[in-house]
């Protein structure tokens, strides 16, 4: 079984930096682990004597995140980041946990998630879409937080972290490289009429591709995108849904 595709009740050390991540995200973020595991451990680091992140203290007692005090003991060094990889290397070795999610955006972490998947855990990132691409490449799996800021008066769809907005079929047709990896997931995941079935194919696109998401193009699930792009065939069968390039129809 695929390291992700462990059941539900599988526990999470959730651990955030709170320098490169926004209170904004907690709820969706939260949620999303839900969806994951069972969050164990749940653990905010950052210097909260400084008044950047007073935002987040109000959030914290809600959601049951602790703080971890990190002073930081010269100008232009990250003490935070240090303490969240001390951190999570103790509970890796002390704690009964079946993976880890890795919440901010620098790519100091890198090598923190690919250590953790050396010891057969699974790594879940969560940071925002500037993330250095290493981060997301350590990553099992990398969910883009600005999908989790809500579209609210405050918040709208056009702000630059907002969510993202739903793009049309012509704006997913002109994505080669979504075309491409899909095409690559039906061929791989097809039986010898070229139908492939739709589950396989996702699990293939996660596997290649650690920041695939629906939710990236503005569509909730996969068959919502699929369907968008126009270029494929979908039936429902007693193999479920079924996926077909129109191509080869």
């Amino acid at each position: 079984m695929d390291r992700r595709e462990r059941d539900s009740n599988q526990t999470l050390a959730v651990l955030i930096d709170a320098d490169n991540a926004n209170p904004r995200i907690v709820d969706g973020l939260l949620n999303e682990v839900a969806k994951l595991g069972v969050a164990s451990v749940k653990r905010i680091y950052g210097d909260w004597t400084t008044p950047n992140l007073g935002s987040w203290k109000a959030v914290l007692l809600e959601h049951s995140i602790q703080p971890i005090q990190q002073f930081r003991y010269t100008t232009g060094k990250n003490a935070t980041d240090s303490a969240m990889i001390i951190d999570a290397m103790d509970l890796l070795y002390t704690g009964p946990f079946s993976g880890f999610c890795l919440v901010s955006s620098d790519s100091d972490f890198t090598r923190l998630a690919a250590r953790i998947r050396e010891a057969g855990k699974v790594v879940y990132g969560f940071g925002e879409m500037k993330t250095p691409k290493p981060f997301v490449a350590a990553c099992d799996r990398f969910i883009y937080t600005e999908i989790f800021t809500s579209d609210s008066a405050e918040s709208t769809s056009s702000a630059p972290d907002g969510p993202a907005l739903k793009q049309s079929a012509k704006q997913l047709r002109g994505n080669t490289k979504l075309l491409q990896m899909i095409r690559t997931g039906i061929d791989t995941c097809s039986d010898d009429s070229d139908w492939a079935n739709l589950g396989a194919v996702g699990s293939y696109l996660s596997k290649a591709l650690p920041d695939f998401d629906p939710r990236n193009y503005g569509y909730q699930k996969l068959t919502e995108l699929i369907d968008a792009i126009g270029l494929f065939e979908i039936k429902r069968d007693e193999k479920g849904v079924m996926i077909k390039d129109a191509r080869k129809a």
